[in-house]
């Protein structure tokens, strides 16, 4: 075959592959993605907890030598394979199983999300009343209830949090007697989720590629009204600068660094297969150099603003109430998203509902985001699968929505954020942070650094320089297991509100991480097993299976030359 027919052969596969529309499209895919609920109220709260300012330093830090570094390499892999998480670990077949406990993760990720998106729609709706319905006392929460004037009330709790744990959740003090049975309006509020979610998906890349412009820039939108409001609240800034304040002896702290390099690797939604997902849809020559920079800077700035949101409001609260410490009217976890950002925005004297609705839009906006990024990997790891096998994509997202409607039902139940709190820990986190360990093992051990950089010169025309080559071989995986390290010297028993599990939940807790994690020994034994022809002893089978598969190639038809 001429050069000139490889050429025309090449370019023909090229435009036969879906890719995104433009660069456009893929750079807002990735904002909608990396930008979520994390950003909102994780990092502030995390920020708080962990020295204030003082965490900013060691965040920056885990975003240059972990965040960007692992999200180059997978837009990088994505790109040059041209297929899903799966198909992207053909280059070592060893540790597939990577790539297999990554997509059960965002499949536990994104039944969960699904539910949050439902309580975010329920507040959205609530948010149209003539009157905000947390804003005040009702006669049914009697005595449980105080009003803003009387914050320090012991053992009271304010109109939002009752609002949120007994309107809305129904929510039981523990899970001894069950999850109980499921709120009607969060289930229909969960349906119209995933009808939105699977209608994007349906319409394929091209479609949610549109849909990004809008996904991606109007929770920024929003972001910006919501920080004017902010920081001209009366105390707001005292809560500003309790937020940037540093304490430089946290810096010794190793829970402050735990805790900034799992932020980011949760913010940015590196290691789940969702970034290979997206980067597959590139034309092959796409220099994403720029994107990574745009995509890290852009998720790191929206959690900075979040958090000067976040602290403006409280320092709010905080002088309203004659609260002195800012640190006691802060509530963590969903807690911040359902209950201080509404108690904030009820207090604003003007128009109240609209400052409710644009937040909660947002929210359910980020939502969108994320889970739609979430169910394209899962849907391209089972047509790259099963090809024409698996059905007409409008059939196999169906399917997906039918199914995660089906499981997210329990996340809507009494007990439902105990299971969201399990599921999360056990199915996701835990189990995450093991994967992103072997994934980096797998490029940059199993395959070799100098041939990875070979393929992005072949693939972009670029040298790749020595801070990605150390980062991707030493200090990313070594930071990464200096974490998994600290989380399992350190591992408690899973509680929620200060309330322990019953055994049974545990276990079924144990259960799920194993499922994840067996992905590595059972599809390590079956790419052993695949090669018990090309060799006679356990360790040429091993090597040989370490190798990159036969169907590993870049994503258009010309190989490059391997060093």
């Amino acid at each position: 075959m001429s050069p000139k027919q490889t050429e025309l052969k090449s370019d023909e596969k090229q435009k036969s592959k879906e890719e995104w529309g433009n660069g456009l499209e893929f750079l807002f895919s990735c904002i909608s993605l990396s930008v979520g609920l994390g950003n909102i109220w994780r990092f502030p709260y995390i920020a708080f907890q962990n020295g204030g300012g003082t965490f900013v330093i060691p965040y920056l830090i885990a975003l240059l030598v972990i965040g960007r570094p692992v999200y180059y390499l997978e837009i990088l892999l994505g790109q040059f394979r041209g297929g899903g998480a799966l198909r992207a670990f053909d280059l070592a077949p060893l540790l597939k199983g990577v790539a297999a406990g990554q997509v059960l993760a965002t499949g536990a990720s994104i039944t969960y999300y699904s539910s949050i998106m439902a309580l975010t729609l329920r507040f959205l709706l609530a948010s149209f009343s003539a009157e905000l319905p947390w804003s005040s006392c009702r006669p049914s929460w009697g005595s449980d209830c105080h009003d803003v004037s009387a914050a320090n009330a012991s053992g009271k709790m304010s109109p939002a949090q009752l609002y949120f744990e007994r309107e809305i959740l129904h929510e039981l003090p523990n899970l001894d007697d069950g999850v109980g049975v499921p709120n009607w309006q969060l289930v229909a509020c969960l349906a119209v989720a995933w009808l939105i979610i699977g209608a994007v998906l349906i319409r394929g890349i091209k479609s949610s590629g549109k849909a990004a412009y809008f996904l991606g820039v109007f929770p920024y939108v929003v972001l910006l009204v919501l920080l004017l409001r902010a920081v001209t609240l009366p105390g707001a800034w005292s809560g500003i600068v309790y937020f940037f304040k540093p304490q430089w002896k946290e810096l010794l702290n190793p829970l402050v660094w735990y805790a900034a390099v799992t932020q980011v690797f949760f913010s940015l939604a590196i290691c789940f297969g969702t970034v290979i997902t997206y980067a597959s849809y590139n034309n092959f020559h796409r220099n994403v150099y720029n994107d990574i920079v745009i995509i890290t800077t852009m998720d790191s700035c929206s959690s900075i603003i979040a958090g000067c949101i976040t602290f403006g409001i409280l320092g709010n609260l905080a002088k309203q109430t004659g609260i002195t410490d800012i640190g006691s009217v802060v509530k963590g976890g969903t807690g911040l998203a359902f209950i201080s950002y509404p108690e904030a925005i009820a207090k604003f004297e003007y128009v109240p509902q609209m400052f409710a609705v644009l937040f909660f839009l947002m929210l359910f906006v980020l939502g969108i985001g994320s889970t739609v990024g979430m169910g394209s990997c899962i849907l391209r790891v089972i047509r790259d699968q099963f090809g024409k096998r698996a059905g007409p994509s409008w059939a196999l997202a169906g399917a997906l929505v039918a199914l995660g409607f089906g499981v997210s039902i329990v996340y809507v139940t009494p007990g439902g954020q105990f299971i969201v709190n399990l599921i999360d820990f056990y199915g996701v986190s835990f189990t995450a942070l093991i994967l992103a360990i072997g994934e980096l093992l797998a490029v940059a051990w199993f395959y070799g650094v100098r041939r990875f950089c070979a393929d992005i010169k072949f693939m972009m025309g670029i040298e790749t320089g020595w801070y990605w080559r150390l980062c991707w071989a030493y200090i990313t995986p070594g930071l990464m297991a200096a974490v998994l390290l600290y989380t399992l010297l350190n591992m408690e028993e899973l509680t929620y509100k200060g309330v322990p599990y019953p055994r049974i939940a545990n276990v079924f807790g144990y259960i799920l991480a194993a499922l994840g994690l067996l992905q590595l020994p059972g599809w390590a034994f079956y790419a052993y097993y695949k090669q018990r022809k090309n060799g006679s002893t356990f360790w040429e089978r091993l090597c040989a299976a370490s190798r990159p598969a036969e169907s590993w190639a870049p994503a258009i038809a010309q190989l490059p030359q391997q060093q």
